[in-house]
């Protein structure tokens, strides 16, 4: 079987769509998003998603909102394994969303 059709781990479902993600954000974002995913930063990591978690709870106050909630799980996704293929599925369909959204606006 060709690599191509071996089924992906979900460690590297996830690796695959932070790496997607890395290619959406200004250079400055992706590095830190590299920093952070790196195994050294799991001190910042860990709570870092904790807050952005908590935050997404609290979206009805000015400045934090929804987008916490799903951010704050891909970064636990990267050190708890029950999260990784569906947090890296949830990534990769939401890009897929914003490709058929700039495909649907390059044609009008």
């Amino acid at each position: 079987m060709n690599r191509l059709m071996q089924p992906q781990s979900a460690k590297q479902e996830l690796r695959r769509a932070f790496r997607r993600i890395e290619q959406e954000l200004p250079a400055r974002m992706a590095a830190g998003l590299r920093w952070l995913r790196h195994p050294r930063s799991r001190l910042i990591r860990i709570p870092a998603g904790l807050l952005l978690i908590a935050g997404g709870v609290f979206s009805f106050l000015p400045l934090l909102g929804f987008w916490m909630l799903p951010l704050g799980l891909l970064l636990l996704a990267a050190d708890l394994p029950v999260l990784q293929r569906p947090m890296a599925r949830f990534a990769l369909w939401c890009l897929g969303m914003l490709d058929r959204f700039r495909s649907r606006r390059k044609r009008d």
